[in-house]
């Protein structure tokens, strides 16, 4: 079984692509194949296309056409977890700016799973004040 993973990025120099802040805004979606070894095979970017389809909404769509193991983010919104998980894809916490250095900590399983999605903690408290 052979990973792919999906990293939303700032531009398109591959494995030194900077981290793009928002999953769904992001300009690129670096993506990156594993061979049966866990080394990289293969590494491209595809532009985001969500955005002029109406936005966010679309995003995880695209990125499930890829077909990849798990999608490693920053942050992102709750629906597009569930989106992920309900596709079997995982969904994990990025622990470096760039992409080179979010891949060999994936290969290290050091990347913990996103379970939150953004903003969703705060809504939750704002509706407990009475």
């Amino acid at each position: 079984m052979t990973d792919r993973i999906v990293i939303p990025s700032e531009d398109q120099n591959g494995l030194n692509a900077s981290l793009a802040e928002h999953f769904g805004r992001a300009p690129y979606y670096t993506v990156v194949d594993f061979d049966e070894k866990g080394e990289v095979s293969n590494v491209k970017a595809v532009p985001n296309v969500s955005e002029h389809a109406g936005g966010v909404g679309v995003a995880p769509d695209h990125i499930l056409e890829l077909k990849p193991t798990a999608v490693i983010v920053y942050d992102m919104g709750f629906r597009a977890i569930d989106i992920f998980k309900n596709a079997g894809v995982a969904v994990l916490r990025a622990n470096a700016n760039t992409v080179d250095k979010v891949v060999a900590a994936y290969k290290d399983d050091k990347l913990q799973e996103l379970t939150e999605g953004c903003g969703h903690e705060q809504h939750e408290h704002n509706e407990h004040h009475h």
